[in-house]
């Protein structure tokens, strides 16, 4: 019994030492990230292809939600969930990168 205490108070001992150590990155302004050839690959190969379904798929929902988001006064928010983000991310995101850079 003794044993599993211990192992049950050596895993959150190694979550806040790990946590603790990426602290500073996750504070840090801008973090500069370099991509491997294998992640722009899987980038450029499944992502992007999905990435266009999604936008295809999210044009469709648009439209299909149009008139009732015409009723509710949220074109603008809808066009924007549905339409605009898929787009950046799919088109405008780097080659690699996990996230859309936020507009400035």
């Amino acid at each position: 019994m003794s044993m599993f205490i211990r192992k049950l108070a050596l895993y959150p001992t190694l979550v806040l030492m790990i946590m603790a150590g990426s602290a500073p990155f996750a504070m840090a302004d801008e973090v500069v990230e370099r991509h491997s050839g294998g992640e722009m690959v899987a980038d450029a190969l499944v992502a992007r292809p999905i990435g266009l379904v999604v936008t295809g798929l999210g044009l469709a929902a648009f439209v299909v939600s149009l008139p009732f988001s015409f009723l509710g006064g949220n074109v603008e928010e809808s066009a924007d969930r549905l339409i605009s983000e898929p787009v950046k991310a799919t088109f405008q995101r780097c080659l690699g990168c996990r996230q859309t850079n936020p507009d400035p």
